[in-house]
């Protein structure tokens, strides 16, 4: 066991030193290239590969600033195919459009980010040509929910700026339903805070404006691959594992279900600020580990002070599909219940 550690560290040590490698010839052609579009003062957040369709992709994050945009966060994938539908930020780009298009013509609130900007370009970067896709959205300073759930900012938390928390997610996610899609990987890290004030002098009136990010893993109910470009079925195996509701460790498709098991995890965690579920780290076999964890490991007992949200968090992570909420608008029915119970 302690061999096969080893190998496995010398092969991450290997990765990261062949990424940070290619991130060197990468990243400065994309500082060019974004320049000659009028960003300034570019910042690369993130670079990472993986594999897609027998090749390897590189993604990033990249903040700068735009004269029209004002500041704006840069999502780019180069996939050594030139086939456009190829990326997977084409798919998360569609489905972003369907899904606005979608919410506006059912006169619901937002609930993703605007698309700024959005390209593919070919440029010569690693191999002789490559595809690169770009989707601009706004930048976001005060981050995503899991900044407020960390060590530090949760222990500031108090439960009226919980309890908002909780219903302005499940506000959104029900809002994504009604548009008559599923997301796949909802977590703190997918919903992002805009207008946040934590230091409002009244609590009581803290209000959060929340955005749902990260769309691709999204799916619509029906499975119409038409509605989108060059679907795939990484929907129904992929997603966040911490998050991932039993049956999905079990083969089966996503569901409303599947999206109302992940909140239910992520609503332990804002009152918590931990996750119900979690494996040794590392682990020899961490799939195996997650899947006993979400199907046999019993459904957490709150502290006496959240026990008002028990019931509510049993029906969310209930094992059985068919024990669980139908609806997000069911879980916003209980949870709105006990609005007059919390403390202000």
């Amino acid at each position: 066991m302690k061999h096969n550690a080893s190998n496995s560290s010398n092969i991450k040590a290997c990765t990261k030193q062949t990424l940070q490698t290619q991130a060197q010839q990468i990243l400065p052609t994309l500082t060019t290239l974004f320049s000659s579009l009028n960003y300034s003062e570019i910042s690369h957040q993130r670079i990472s590969q993986q594999a897609h369709n027998s090749k390897y992709d590189f993604q990033g994050l990249t903040r700068a600033q735009h004269p029209q945009f004002d500041q704006v966060m840069i999502k780019w994938q180069l996939s050594a195919d030139s086939k456009k539908n190829s990326a997977d930020l084409v798919y998360e780009a569609d489905v972003l459009k369907s899904i606005n298009i979608s919410i506006s013509e059912n006169s619901l609130p937002a609930i993703a980010p605007p698309i700024l900007a959005y390209d593919n370009v070919t440029i010569q970067i690693l191999k002789p040509f490559s595809q690169l896709t770009i989707l601009v959205m706004p930048y976001y300073p005060n981050g995503s929910l899991t900044t407020q759930l960390n060590i530090q900012n949760h222990s500031l938390l108090t439960d009226v700026q919980k309890h908002c928390f909780m219903v302005q997610s499940a506000y959104l996610i029900s809002h994504l339903h009604n548009a008559g899609w599923l997301h796949n990987d909802i977590k703190p890290s997918n919903i992002l805070l805009d207008g946040f004030l934590p230091n409002h002098a009244d609590n009581s009136r803290i209000t959060f404006d929340l955005l749902l990010t990260d769309f691709a893993l999204a799916e619509p109910f029906n499975n119409d691959i038409s509605q989108i470009s060059d679907k795939n079925s990484k929907g129904h195996s992929a997603g966040t594992p911490a998050y991932l509701a039993p049956e999905r460790w079990q083969g089966q498709h996503a569901t409303v279900q599947s999206d109302i098991y992940a909140f239910g995890i992520m609503m332990v965690e804002i009152l918590t600020g931990k996750r119900p579920f979690k494996i040794d780290n590392p682990s020899s076999e961490p799939l195996r580990e997650w899947t006993l964890q979400h199907c046999q490991q019993p459904i957490p007992e709150l502290h006496l002070k959240h026990s008002r949200y028990q019931g509510i968090i049993e029906k969310a992570l209930a094992k059985r599909v068919e024990r669980r909420y139908r609806s997000m608008d069911e879980i916003l029915v209980d949870l709105t219940s006990l609005d007059n119970s919390i403390d202000h």
